[in-house]
């Protein structure tokens, strides 16, 4: 506005608002929790400062402490009052429940209603004790919970004057005052805004006397501070930073002076701070005519009231879009995200958030450790699990497998399908997915009515495995992992076993498929990261010994153990800390191959190996095997080397299995010795029986042997 001379209508500088994120995120909370569909005006505080720039005006701030905890509450709990930066001014909130209640707001008898409320403080004296109440606020507001899309309005209401006030002359304070009055002003201004009791009260009186000694004393003193032979000025904190205007605070002060006290020339004092201490220079010292009308003498008469804000001299709603930021889920990814970046930033350069994001992790058993691997999987910032289960959630389960509850358990839902929507409510933007079916397993055969339905099965086993990128075997049984790990070991997937004992654990990484990528019969691998992985994989295993996997070191294969089991056999009973160590060291061990060079065809490093350190892995070492036991609290690393007699993944088994598909798989499940007899076990085992030692000893007697 332009500069203002004697004898001219008092022009105000506009009072403008500032409404933080987080005042919409509380509104949105407020209202789902406990306003719900109440349309009711709800009590609220914003805050401002006196101007502490000279090039920048202050602004009524909307904060989250805005908002009032209960709907019920008068006012908000974080008022805070006595804080010189925060002074709290009362306002009223209109949150409509649609966009078309928003529009049809009467908005002139809202805000006359609150300019009555202005008034009647006023009339009742009610400004002496807490002038805060001058600057009473509006703001009426649309909030679409879903978009996260907010339209709002703020108004001030302003008394208006009729006639409006003259302002008669304004110059900076430094130059109204002299020396030493500026500088006991600015002294007692600052004793002022420091005490507790006085630092947000935005409306007072200063008093100046012949001595040239200033005091500041509140509103209810006025009558006292007449009798005395002091120049008085109606002080203010002035949010407005311009030379030639005070700010829209001194409208309601006009009004309230002239209705109070009968004043009609009115000298006053626009106070602003530069770094939050006095500025005379910036502040303002000037003297207002009021001539009202002669209704304003009428006790029923209520003025008129103005103050909607207007954005470029027009008054229109303000519209804004945080659905970008106030998202819970896109919140708790930017959360989880924020972790593992930090991680990065910190510790591991070469960690790759994109490759754990989207890499497909199979979970095939969603018990006890089902549950933890998931959990780690997802704080590791895996975002695509699937668990395949065929069990229920029992009444044992919730107290060591996290992802159940007392619920699950009573309605007897199937784990699987759980476990997802558990992982889901954890983490929502996961992609969880939870699979019902059984694992076919050798020893268990299968009655010929079944077989449609067992096929069925391994065919569906079989594209899971292709569809993932990483697979974890977690049943309970040892037969259980053998149709698993022979589809892995076909598919060159990367596969990681974890078993229990009572107070023992093992982790095992399982090696490289054994057959080369050239071969017609092997199907290519899903997606670029198996892709990947199987070059890895070819390129080295001509020249180095494949790793074993979970049943390299046995003689026998896998048979029925389930059968006749007596109570403590047929529940898995182990350590409740035993789970949850192997888990993490199963996906620890699976981050670590997803980031060495070589991947699954990484040789296995021991931690006081010669070249273990030479590789210079950010994550450590890459071992093997990991078995460990809690009655010792100890912990060692193992090598295996794949096996020609592997029931699971030698040549000769996945050949065939190449050869002979789903009839290979059944005949295996129906006649376990088919297995020993097709891996050379059977002839292994015939050897051993027959083969003998001779011992020397004292006696020297041929006849005395010992059969293994």
């Amino acid at each position: 506005m332009s500069g203002e001379r004697k004898g001219f209508i008092l022009q105000f500088a506009t009072f403008q608002s500032s409404v933080d994120e987080g005042f919409w995120h509380g509104l949105c909370s407020l209202k789902l929790n406990k306003l719900k569909t109440d349309e009711s005006p709800i009590s609220i505080t914003g805050f401002y400062t006196p101007c502490s720039n000279p090039h920048v005006s202050s602004h009524l701030n909307l904060l989250v402490e805005s908002l009032p905890t209960e709907p019920s509450d008068e006012s908000p709990t974080a008022a805070n009052r006595g804080n010189r930066n925060k002074c709290s001014v009362p306002g009223t909130l209109y949150n409509t429940n649609t966009y078309e209640g928003y529009q049809s707001l009467d908005k002139k008898s809202l805000l006359k209603a609150e300019g009555k409320k202005i008034w009647d403080d006023i009339r009742s004296g009610k400004v002496e004790e807490d002038s805060s109440v001058l600057l009473r606020f509006l703001i009426i507001s649309f909030a679409d919970l879903k978009r996260f899309y907010f339209d709002y309005s703020v108004a001030f209401p302003a008394l208006a004057l009729d006639p409006p006030a003259t302002l008669v002359d304004l110059k900076p304070a430094s130059e109204w005052f002299t020396a030493e009055e500026a500088e006991s002003v600015s002294i007692c201004c600052n004793e002022w805004r420091k005490s507790s009791l006085t630092a947000d009260v935005p409306f007072f009186l200063v008093c100046v006397s012949s001595n040239s000694q200033a005091t500041i004393r509140p509103l209810k003193d006025f009558k006292a501070c007449q009798h005395e032979d002091h120049k008085i000025l109606f002080a203010f904190y002035d949010p407005y930073h311009g030379p030639n205007n005070p700010g829209w605070p001194l409208r309601n002060y006009l009004a309230f002076i002239y209705a109070r006290w009968n004043i009609t020339k009115v000298p006053f004092l626009c106070y602003r701070e530069n770094r939050g201490f006095a500025d005379m220079g910036s502040s303002l010292v000037g003297e207002a005519i009021i001539e009202p009308s002669q209704a304003w003498q009428d006790e029923t008469h209520v003025p008129q009231v103005i103050g909607w804000e207007v954005n470029s001299k027009k008054k229109v709603s303000r519209h804004i879009d945080l659905s970008t930021s106030m998202d819970p889920t896109r919140m708790v990814i930017s959360a989880a995200d924020l972790n593992l970046k930090l991680m990065r930033w910190r510790q591991l350069p070469s960690l790759n958030l994109n490759m754990l994001s989207s890499t497909k992790c199979l979970l095939l058993g969603a018990g006890t450790l089902g549950c933890q691997v998931a959990r780690m999987l997802m704080a590791w910032g895996v975002r695509k699990i699937t668990l395949v289960d065929n069990g229920k959630v029992a009444m044992s389960n919730p107290l060591r497998q996290s992802l159940y509850t007392f619920d699950d358990s009573v309605k007897g839902d199937k784990k699987a399908v759980a476990a997802a929507e558990s992982l889901r409510k954890i983490f929502p933007a996961v992609e969880a997915e939870g699979i019902v079916m059984a694992i076919p397993m050798p020893g268990h055969p299968v009655p010929s009515k079944d077989e449609r339905g067992v096929l069925d099965d391994c065919t569906r086993l079989c594209g899971l495995i292709e569809s993932h990128d990483a697979v974890f075997l977690l049943t309970d049984t040892r037969e259980s992992r053998w149709l698993p790990t022979l589809l892995c070991a076909n598919a060159n997937k990367l596969t990681v076993t974890a078993a229990l004992g009572f107070d023992s654990f093992m982790v095992m990484r399982h090696g490289s498929g054994p057959l080369s990528a050239t071969d017609e019969s092997k199907t290519e691998p899903v997606g670029s990261l198996s892709a990947d992985v199987e070059k890895m994989s070819l390129s080295h295993s001509d020249s180095k010994p494949r790793l074993g996997c979970y049943f390299c070191n046995d003689v026998v294969a896998p048979v029925d153990s389930t059968t006749n089991r007596t109570l403590d056999q047929q529940c898995t009973v182990t350590r409740p800390g035993l789970a949850p160590i192997a888990s993490a060291l199963a996906v620890e061990l699976f981050v670590g191959i997803l980031h060495h060079p070589l991947g699954i065809s990484a040789e296995a490093e021991f931690g006081n190996s010669l070249d273990s350190g030479s590789s210079e892995q950010p994550l450590g070492i890459l071992p093997h095997q990991i078995r460990g036991a809690l009655s010792q609290f100890s912990q060692m690393i193992l090598v295996g080397h794949s096996s020609n007699s592997c029931t699971a993944c030698c040549p000769t088994v996945v050949a065939e299995y190449r050869k002979r598909g789903l009839d290979f798989v059944l005949q295996a499940i129906n006649h376990p010795t088919y297995l020993e007899d097709l891996t050379g076990l059977t002839e292994l085992m015939k050897s051993a029986n027959t083969f003998e030692l001779d011992w020397d000893d004292a006696t020297d007697n041929d006849d005395d042997f010992v059969e293994i």
